[in-house]
């Protein structure tokens, strides 16, 4: 009896190394969240960044670490085998309706990285398929409440929303999503040639802006320019007209030096001896150069009716002197105190060839 026992346990062994074991929660080949399972032996090796769940008579007994592992073989059982490395999986491409009734077409990648092998085997029965729909219920919902402009512009926000819903839900699953990247973002044809023609309008009016405003500076340069010719030239006037009013008036006052020097000259010199012979002479020949320049300037002559008498010219310009000279006379005779008197002495009779020679 003990010996059918023991061939009956030995046949019962080999049919079940034989025999495939379980499959883990992932196909092997496509999938890449868990390994093939090995054969339950007495002696294992468990490889680096791999857990191995091993139940005892179907109940879950440990988790074997990386490294040499002692299993009991008729007892525990090596029922899943999960990867920890970091998983990517495609997201497939999934149509979603912006908030302005677009239709687009989106798929995208997941990293993602098993932290709890125990809830990553017990917790959910497929974990790829259920993260994979739940990133594209998250992004179809994301995209819903955003407009197809902000959809180009906010693609990392969008990033961030589902890595937050993904990671809420995936916590009970032991799973966490490190990043999520949109791959293609496909826009229906019509809606490609709208938004190509918004952008070529963009760009003609930024360029219609940027000329405007060039022209604007350009008008604005020339109309500064002018002003400032303006006022450099009404300045640089001012500055002419200072400086010639003040050239003339210190002409006018050399002149008028010059003038009153001759006039005391004049005068010092009518003062001394033959001082009225000189002014006579000097009267006569400025009469005889006036007269020399008559009928120059204009055909309209008036000559006084002795022009040809310079003595009596002379005369009557000395008279005319002698009359403006008396009152200044007087007044300095005023001014001085009374001289004293000299006696008189009797005329002498000269004889009457000394008379003759004096006429």
């Amino acid at each position: 009896m003990l010996g059918r026992a023991a061939r009956g346990a030995g046949r019962l062994l080999s049919e079940s190394s034989r025999r495939p074991g379980p499959r883990a929660w992932l196909a092997p080949a496509p999938q890449r969240c868990s390994s093939s399972l090995p054969m339950n032996t007495m002696v294992l090796f468990v490889p680096q960044q791999e857990a191995w769940v091993v139940e005892r008579m179907g109940r879950f007994h440990r988790i074997l670490e990386p490294g040499l592992n002692f299993l009991i073989p008729l007892l525990d059982r090596i029922r899943y085998v999960q990867s920890l490395k970091e998983i990517v999986i495609n997201v497939p491409e999934q149509s979603a309706v912006t908030l302005d009734n677009v239709t687009l077409q989106i798929d995208g990648v997941l990293y993602l990285r098993i932290m709890d092998p125990y809830k990553a085997s017990y917790g959910v029965e497929d974990p790829e398929y259920a993260v994979t729909q739940l990133a594209q219920t998250t992004m179809r919902s994301e995209l819903g409440k955003i407009s197809l402009d902000k959809v180009f512009r906010e693609r990392e926000s969008l990033n961030a929303c589902i890595v937050d819903a993904i990671n809420q839900a995936s916590d009970y699953w032991g799973i966490r999503c490190l990043r999520y990247e949109i791959k293609d973002i496909h826009v229906p044809p019509r809606v490609k040639e709208s938004m190509q023609m918004q952008v070529e309008a963009e760009r003609r009016k930024r360029a219609t802006v940027l000329e405007s405003e060039g022209t604007r500076e350009s008008d604005i340069n020339v109309a500064e320019g002018r002003k400032q010719a303006q006022i450099l030239a009404s300045e640089a006037e001012r500055a002419e007209q200072i400086n010639k009013a003040a050239g003339e008036a210190n002409a006018m006052l050399a002149k008028a030096k010059a003038k009153a020097e001759a006039i005391r000259l004049l005068a010092d010199a009518l003062t001394q001896q033959n001082g009225n012979a000189a002014a006579s002479l000097a009267v006569a020949e400025q009469y005889v150069s006036a007269f020399s320049q008559l009928a120059k300037d204009s055909n309209t002559i008036l000559l006084p009716s002795n022009t040809g008498d310079v003595t009596s010219m002379v005369t009557q310009a000395l008279g005319i002197y002698s009359a403006l000279t008396k009152p200044q006379a007087a007044k300095s005779s005023e001014a001085t105190p009374p001289a004293l008197e000299v006696p008189k002495h009797p005329p002498t009779e000269l004889p009457e060839a000394d008379q003759v020679n004096s006429s």
